[in-house]
Formats: structure tokens, sequence, C-alpha cells
């Protein structure tokens, strides 16, 4: 059978995952009883709930007798260990933009990566059927952007389809019969070469996708670039330098039908396939015959730019919340991360019984501790730090710096402006985008953009979109201003009371409401002024034998500001730590004897 495999690259919710629900659909994959869960790629809880795709899939459809393996990458920047490594088994791109928001910057990393691969882009304006479409100035974009990133003359010759992804149709004309999604298919067929490989030669893979099953153990999924593998065949694992890891047998063969993975007898070049019955075996190394001596070539990974420690949680709340709470379980939980994403790095930290956590962005590492909270862990996360480097030639430090594109109503554009200024952004371009927006574009430090979201949300009255992408490094640019409020820290341990929060509402904004736990440290809110401030949120009324002539007044609470993990991680500064627990998201200070912090404020030492 003709096999052609293909990636699906988009920006965050431009319905990638959406339009390949229906591929699955109308080529057959479902039985027409068959009951599929809307977005049936994004099978993690995470991926749900957030509505992005976190990690790349693999699906594959039948159509005219070719086998069309499909996969499914993540549009987020941070997840771009995964976008990386998953062009290498693909042979053709569908690029997917939105008719209305056009090319925005992770269309642009992802596209960037297919175009250096020398993929052949197809290009799809999905949601045609939005009031806002604008369908050939986005196909203006698409070309200007293939031109910047340097496609060459038969890239930027790329076919185009206009679709909705949601009714079920593509067309070659705006205005065609709106039927189904044959046209894709057939252009798929017509556009994307077959795998180049060589079906006579020993076999071998590179593992690009690594996971672990209950029953299977590690699986390790990629594309066959040569010969021909058969069950129980024996293997061996080199790494990219040529040395072997391990010896062993491929216990099992999987294929993709559909949404599920079918075990099958043999699988020949060309083909993407998982395979099981390796212990040691992880990405990028190759999987091959004995008699084949030299790794296949594998792609290099960009670097991290972020890091996080994460410690033990030494509180006084520490174990009561959570199962998994010493710092082996958390050391094995994070170096078991690092075997299937290659983007995330760990090191033992400096300070005791913490670890240094390195990946591409916060919302990356920040996914990584939602997922850990939610098996049972108890942590406390350190403030992120970006990861400078030297230039060789010049000596000089330089940081990361981020492209980032917003959209916002034009009245709010002055402010977001002043702020980007203040965080060391440059303007490179300032637009109208129609509706009433505009559209400014900045290079700004990967530093000047922690903690800055929730803010931006507040200045654009939760209207502004913004979009981010790693530029690359350059000079550093000194010091940021960092938070301008000091907090406000509880003196005492126990629950709080609305008695007491009643008379602390004055001084800040409270992150607490009446009953919940606290302890001494623990930051409840944030103070109106730039000093820190100890307060007890614990004290009782006080009661006498006197009865009042007047009924007490109601205390009526202003509702406390609740910050989810990612609000609280960018809200820290370098002296405080983020607790996370299955059940909370605390904000103390790193010490939590009031002595101890004086001694060090003293000292100039935060660490």
């Amino acid at each position: 059978m003709d096999i052609r495999n293909i990636a699906i690259i988009a920006h965050v919710d431009h319905g990638k995952t959406t339009l390949v629900d229906q591929l699955l659909k109308q080529s057959g994959s479902f039985r027409d009883n068959q009951h599929v869960a809307e977005r049936a790629m994004d099978s993690n809880d995470l991926e749900r709930e957030r509505g992005i795709t976190i990690l790349a899939k693999c699906t594959s459809v039948v159509w005219k007798d070719t086998r069309i393996n499909i996969i499914d990458t993540p549009g987020h920047a941070d997840f771009g260990g995964e976008v990386e490594r998953i062009l290498s088994m693909v042979d053709g791109a569908v690029v997917l933009v939105d008719s209305a928001e056009g090319a925005l910057p992770q269309t642009k990393f992802v596209v960037g990566k297919a175009l250096a691969r020398g993929l052949k882009p197809i290009v799809v304006v999905n949601k045609i059927d939005r009031g806002d479409a604008r369908p050939d100035e986005v196909h203006n974009e698409i070309f200007d952007l293939f031109a910047a990133l340097g496609a060459n003359d038969e890239q930027l010759d790329f076919p185009m389809l206009y679709a909705s992804g949601r009714q079920g149709w593509a067309d070659t004309e705006i205005d065609g019969p709106r039927k189904d999604l044959s046209p894709m298919f057939d252009l798929i067929l017509r556009h994307v070469p077959p795998p180049q490989v060589n079906k006579d030669a020993p076999f071998a893979m590179v593992a690009t996708i690594l996971e672990n099953d209950n029953f299977l153990g590690r699986v390790l999924t990629g594309r066959v670039e040569q010969g021909v593998a058969k069950m129980n065949m024996p293997v061996h694992v080199l790494r990219p330098d040529g040395s072997v890891v391990e010896t062993g047998r491929l216990t099992k063969l999987l294929s993709f039908r559909g949404l599920d993975r079918v075990p099958v007898e043999e699988v020949e070049a060309g083909d993407i396939v998982a395979v099981a019955g390796l212990s040691e075996a992880t990405i990028p190394e190759t999987i091959a015959a004995l008699e084949v001596k030299e790794p296949l070539p594998s792609t290099p990974v960009d670097p991290p730019t972020l890091s996080m420690t994460f410690r033990l949680n030494d509180g006084p709340l520490g174990g009561r919340e959570g199962k998994k709470v010493t710092s082996r379980q958390i050391r094995d939980r994070l170096f078991k991360e690092t075997e299937g994403n290659i983007a995330i790095r760990v090191s033992e930290s400096p300070e005791s019984e913490a670890f240094e956590v390195a990946g591409r962005g916060e919302l990356q590492l920040g996914v990584l501790i939602e997922q850990m909270r939610r098996e049972g862990f108890e942590l406390t996360i350190g403030r992120p730090r970006v990861l400078f480097r030297t230039n060789e030639e010049t000596g000089e430090r330089e940081e990361p710096f981020e492209e980032v594109l917003i959209d916002v109503d034009e009245p709010y554009s002055g402010v977001v402006v002043e702020k980007m200024a203040l965080r060391k952004g440059i303007m490179q371009d300032m637009q109208p985008s129609g509706g009433g927006k505009v559209r400014l574009s900045f290079l700004i430090p990967s530093r000047g953009l922690i903690g800055y979201h929730g803010e931006f949300l507040t200045d654009t009255r939760g209207s502004g979109i913004m979009n981010r992408l790693f530029h690359g490094y350059q000079p550093y640019v000194g010091p940021i201003a960092g938070r301008r409020n000091g907090s406000l820290i509880s003196s005492e341990d126990g629950a709080t009371t609305q008695y007491s929060l009643f008379s602390l509402q004055d001084r800040g904004t409270l992150f607490v409401d009446a009953g919940e736990k606290v302890y001494v440290g623990m930051i409840i809110g944030e103070h109106s002024r730039e000093n820190d401030l100890e307060v007890n949120p614990v004290r009782e009324k006080k009661l006498t034998n006197i009865r009042a002539a007047g009924k007490d007044e109601a205390l009526l609470l202003i509702p406390p500001r609740k910050m989810n993990l990612e609000q609280a991680i960018a809200y820290i500064e370098d002296d405080e730590l983020v607790e996370v627990t299955p059940s909370a998201v605390r904000i103390r200070k790193r010490y939590l004897d009031p002595h101890e912090r004086k001694k060090r404020e003293r000292s100039g030492a935060v660490d």
C-alpha cells in the first residue's frame, strides 16, 4: 500500500484537532454507531481543559488505497521540542491558518522549522465561515511569512484550500460547492511525495516519541527509515555518537489505524510505527538491526531558556494533602520526565533537597507542575529565571529575547506600549487590524515577560490577546523593575477569621478567605505599599459580658484574589515560593521565620 506522512501545523486554537476529527470520520475510520469524543486527539485531561495540544499524536486514515499517517502537532512554542522531533517523520505539512486571525507567531515558529527541513506545505485557510473572515489578506500574509522565513520558489508556490473544520468541508475555490473534505485528501495524495526510503537495507529507525505503557513498558514511536522490521527480531540501540545503549528484541510492533494502535507482524520502510521490548532506549536514539553500525542523523533541539527550582514542601502543612512528598520521589519523577520530553533538563541544585528544572517557557513548566500535582506530589517552586549565556566571540553576557504579537482594543494600546517599554520591550510595528483593534509587535527580553500576563489582562479588561515566540539570544539589557507592592505576611498559625480579615482589608488585597489554614511566613495578600507587613489573620473578637446597645455591624469581606498555579508562579519574587499540593496553591516566604528573614536581608542574601 502507498504511504503519505503529513504533519498538521497551526497556531493554538486555529482548529487543527477539530479538523483531524473530521478527516477520521470522513475516511471511514469510525463506525457509523461509534461514539467518539469531540477533539478525540486531545486525549490528555490538561489538553481538554486548556483547549491546547501538548503532546504530538499520530493517527492514520486510508484514502483511495493510500495510507495517510497524520501527526497532530502542538501549536505552542513551549512544546517546540515535540514539534522539531516529529517533523523528521513526515514528508509534507498542512499549514492551517485562521481566516480572521491570520498567521500568528506559533504558526511562524513551526512553519520555520518545516521549511528548513525542505517540506512543501499545503496551506488551508480554516474557519472560512467566520463573519470577520479575510481570506485574501491572510493568503498574502502567509506568502510574506514564507518569504521572510527563507522559503524556496517551490515552497512559495504552495497550493491553497479554503475550509471549515467544524462543518467538515474543504474547497479549492472560496465559493465552491462545500461538500466534504475529499479535495483535501486528493491534494495530499498529489502534492505530498511518498517517503524516500530504502526497503532493501537493514532495518533502522530513529525514536521520536516515547511513552510508558502499563502493559508494554517503554513504547517508542518513529518512522522506519530503511528495511523491514519483524516481530521478535533482534535489534540494538545506538546513541548519536555511535555507542551501543542496549541490545534486545522487538516484542511488539504497533501500527496506527484510526485512533487505535494495532499489533502487526511486520512493518516496512516509510511507515510510522510504535515498538516495545526495549528497556533503556530513548529519544533521539537509533533502533536498528544488529548489522547497522552507524546511527541515523537526528534533529538537534533548541536549548531551554527558562529554569525553576523544584523543592521539597517543608512548610508546616507539608505532607498533609499529598501522597508523594519526599525529595527522592520528586527526583525520580523529574528524571522520568526528561526521558520522554527532551526539551526539559533536570539537574541537582546546590540547595539541599532541590532540583533545577530548565524548559522552553512558563507554560511548559507550568504543565509539568500541574501534572505532578494531580499525581499526588507536594512541591515548593521558586521564581522562574532566564538562562543567560556568554557569547564565545565577544565575551558579552547574552539573554533570551522573545517576539511578542499583541492584538488589543485601540483605547488600551497606550498602556500596553508603556508597560512593555518599562520591561525593556522595543516596538517593531504598530498597525490597525480592523474592528477597532490594533496589532502591536515587540522584541523583549524573556525576563520582562515573567509575571506580565495577568497585569496585561487587567490593563486590557480581558480583551487583549498576547502571542509570544522565542527569537534568539541578544546582549543583556540591564535590570528590569519587578513587582512594586510588598506582601502581607501571616505572623501566626491557625485558621483565618472574618473579624481579623475585615480589619486587614484596607491594608491591601487579600488572597485568602475566612476559615482557611495559614501559617507563619505564608503570604496572605498584597500590601498597598512597597514594604512587607506582618499581620495576624487569625485574631478573634474578644468577648465581654457587656451586651452592646446595638447589633454588631455585619462584617462584609471583599472577595479575595484567588490565583491559579501559573499566576502564582508569575507573581512571586526571588525571596518567595509557591507551595503546590493536590488541593491547594499557596504563596509563602522562602524563609518562614521572621528573624531568619531579617538576618538574610541584612546580609543581602536571598538564597
